[in-house]
């Protein structure tokens, strides 16, 4: 961890807005396509990613006081599991209320945020080129979204939130050799798919 990253959240958590602002704006990326890949389908249809990461936001920086500093992995973590139970809340408040997101059309747009969102994802696709685009961020979560339950989940903690091999295998109850082999497999799986589509 670099005195420059301490220093940052040091300042944020101590209330610096420009120092939260940067910090924020350091994980959008990531933040965005975690939100987009935790969240099923018919969420994405109700809700834009962009609301929840901006609510997420908002939630982290009304409790920013509440983080007390470790590591700049320690507030990815930290930011992701505000995250996680955003979308698990608005995955509940829709089940409950027989919502049907399903027949709902998403006529979204490409913009900015899903250039920096094809980033994350780490396509070779330009942003200029907006239905191939769009295309692509479809066909990355559709192939995701293939992959079975534990390889999505070991994907998203080593790739997206970052997380050591070691970490990922204590949260899951494995060994971090099983980690790796899965997250292996899951990758080359995740290729497969892609190649096909």
């Amino acid at each position: 961890m670099s005195d420059a990253s301490r220093k940052l959240l040091e300042s944020a958590c101590s209330g610096d807005s420009v120092a939260v602002d940067a910090l924020l704006e350091r994980h959008l990326p990531g933040l965005r396509a975690f939100v987009r890949l935790r969240s099923d389908r018919l969420l994405r249809a109700k809700e834009s990613e962009s609301d929840l990461v901006q609510s997420v936001c908002r939630e982290v920086l009304e409790h920013l006081d509440r983080y007390q500093y470790r590591s700049e992995a320690g507030f990815r973590q930290w930011l992701y599991r505000t995250a996680e139970r955003k979308i698990i809340d608005r995955f509940r408040y829709y089940n409950a209320e027989k919502r049907s997101a399903a027949r709902e059309v998403n006529g979204e747009e490409l913009g900015l945020e899903d250039s920096r969102l094809l980033e994350a994802y780490g396509t070779l696709f330009t942003p200029s080129r907006d239905a191939m685009a769009r295309e692509e961020l479809r066909r990355v979560e559709e192939a995701f979204e293939s992959l079975p339950a534990d390889y999505r989940e070991i994907i998203v903690l080593a790739r997206v939130v970052g997380l050591p091999h070691a970490d990922i295998a204590r949260q899951l109850g494995r060994t971090p050799s099983s980690v790796r082999n899965a997250l292996y497999r899951g990758l080359a799986l995740l290729s497969d798919h892609l190649a096909k589509g």
